[in-house]
């Protein structure tokens, strides 16, 4: 029986501020510094581990990034229904070495957001991945505004992120990399204390 520490494969769930969506944090790497979102089945094509969870009737999203694959559920399924099986699958797909993201093609076919699609986009990523690690430091942090002239996002810090001397830090470093990343028109992030 082979017990090395890199072939040992831990897997757990984070709840997300939206009741359908689920976290499945891996102890390994599946796409380094990149993320990768897929809506549909058509969209994941060049991710076997996406298209293999699209196979489970319930799934209606994928977000791969990281250490971590966020599932969306259809509402009318629960998660204490399929979580065990999900777990179970992605943990076998990764302790296999079976292959995450075969290449993401940078904007295929896709023309960039604008307007409210950005907006909305913004509002989605603040939703499920800055919100829920402000909340762990006892803050809020709400959108305000979009420039898309000049690709700034305004947000309000509020709680314990209000006047906090690392907080610009967090923005900075932490919130601006990640919208960047995940919302290229976003060029910088600025925040008012509320």
């Amino acid at each position: 029986m082979e017990t090395t520490g890199n072939n040992i494969i831990d897997i757990y769930t984070e709840s997300t501020p939206n009741p359908e969506t689920l976290k499945f944090v891996v102890n390994k790497v599946l796409l380094e510094n990149k993320s990768a979102d897929f809506q549909n089945v058509a969209s994941a094509q060049n991710a076997p581990l996406a298209m293999d969870l699209f196979g489970f009737p319930f799934v209606k999203g994928v977000f791969i990034m990281n250490n971590f694959v966020t599932i969306t559920k259809h509402p009318e399924t629960l998660w204490e229904d399929i979580s065990p099986s999900l777990k179970a699958f992605i943990k076998k797909y990764v302790q296999d070495g079976r292959p995450i993201v075969l290449h993401l093609e940078e904007n295929k076919n896709t023309e960039p957001l604008t307007g409210e699609a950005v907006i909305n986009k913004i509002k989605e990523v603040l939703e499920n991945y800055v919100k829920p690690a402000v909340e762990m430091d006892g803050g809020a942090i709400q959108y305000k505004s979009f420039h898309e002239e000049d690709g700034i996002l305004n947000v309000m810090l509020q709680g314990s992120c209000s006047g906090c001397p690392s907080s610009m830090i967090t923005l900075k470093s932490g919130i601006e990399n990640l919208m960047k990343r995940m919302v290229p028109e976003v060029k910088e992030v600025l925040a008012d204390a509320g």
